[in-house]
C-alpha cells in the first residue's frame, strides 16, 4: 500500500531526471484510512530520514492539515500521535504520483505503485 511513509522515499528516476524530480505529485488520490498501532519508538527513530515539506506538502494534497509547517524543535506524545496517522494511517489506493520535472505518471492501483519504467525511459 502506498502510505505517506513511502511517498516521502520516492523520486522519480526516468532517463535524464536527475534535478527537481522529488517529491512526487499525487494526482487523483483516492485515499483510505487504516488503523495501525502506534509504535512511539518507530515514529521518532524515523524523524531525521523525513524530508518534511514534502511530507506535510503530500499529507496536505490529501486533505490532511494536522502536521505543523515546520517541524517541532520539541517532539511530545501528541506530535507524534499526528506523525503516526500522517505516515502510516493514510493509504493511496488508487490515483498516480506525478514527477514535477518530467511530468512521468506513476499510476498506483489497488495500493501499489507502479515505479517500473518503459525500456526508452531508463537511465
Amino acid at each position: 500500500m502506498v502510505r505517506l511513509i513511502t511517498h516521502n522515499l520516492l523520486a522519480c528516476h526516468a532517463k535524464g531526471c536527475t534535478t527537481n524530480n522529488f517529491p512526487l505529485r499525487l494526482q487523483d488520490a483516492a485515499v483510505e484510512l487504516r488503523d495501525a498501532e502506534f509504535n512511539a519508538e518507530f515514529v521518532r527513530g524515523f524523524l531525521p530520514r523525513l524530508e518534511w515539506k514534502a511530507l506535510v506538502g503530500a499529507a496536505r494534497e490529501l486533505g490532511d492539515k494536522s502536521l505543523p509547517e515546520e517541524m517541532p524543535e520539541m517532539v511530545d506524545e501528541e506530535f507524534l500521535q499526528k506523525l503516526h496517522h500522517v505516515l502510516l494511517e493514510i493509504h493511496i489506493d488508487e490515483g498516480a504520483m506525478v514527477c514535477p520535472n518530467c511530468g512521468h505518471v506513476y499510476p498506483i492501483a489497488n495500493g501499489i505503485p507502479n515505479m517500473l519504467l518503459a525500456e526508452h525511459e531508463i537511465a
